[in-house]
């Protein structure tokens, strides 16, 4: 599935977790920091991420993991110049799916579509 320049795949699906591949183009990622319910966990295998956590920004590259926990601002960006790729863990995954599953639905639509989307399913963008 694409959600914006995105590829997801997903890989295990249930309501206590999903994990998905994701693909991510240089530049790409979501459009700013959000918080969910779920916890998240990245294991980036190629390429490197920018992983933002509240104020904190961390580059993470191949062979790194990196938890985010349940109802904390974030984001993850993809800020070099080449494709990153990573396995990422969402516990609980049922609401995490449903609302990937739409945004690649919605996703042809305008950018402001997906977001309406997004808090739809739980999930609020942060100012900063």
């Amino acid at each position: 599935m694409r959600v914006g320049d995105d590829e997801i795949d997903i890989k295990v699906s249930s309501d206590a977790l999903l994990v998905a591949e994701v693909r991510m183009a240089a530049g790409g990622g979501p459009p700013g920091l959000h918080r969910h319910d779920a916890a998240e966990v990245y294991r980036v295998d190629e390429g490197e991420l920018a992983i933002y956590v509240e104020d904190e920004r961390r580059v993470t590259r191949a062979g790194e993991v990196v938890h985010i926990p349940g109802g904390v601002a974030h984001t993850i960006r993809n800020e070099s110049d080449g494709e990153a790729r990573a396995l990422v863990v969402f516990s609980p995954g049922s609401e995490m799916e449903a609302f990937i599953r739409a945004a690649a639905v919605a996703a042809a639509g305008r950018p402001e579509d997906v977001v309406a989307l997004a808090q739809r399913h739980g999930i609020a963008f942060v100012e900063r």
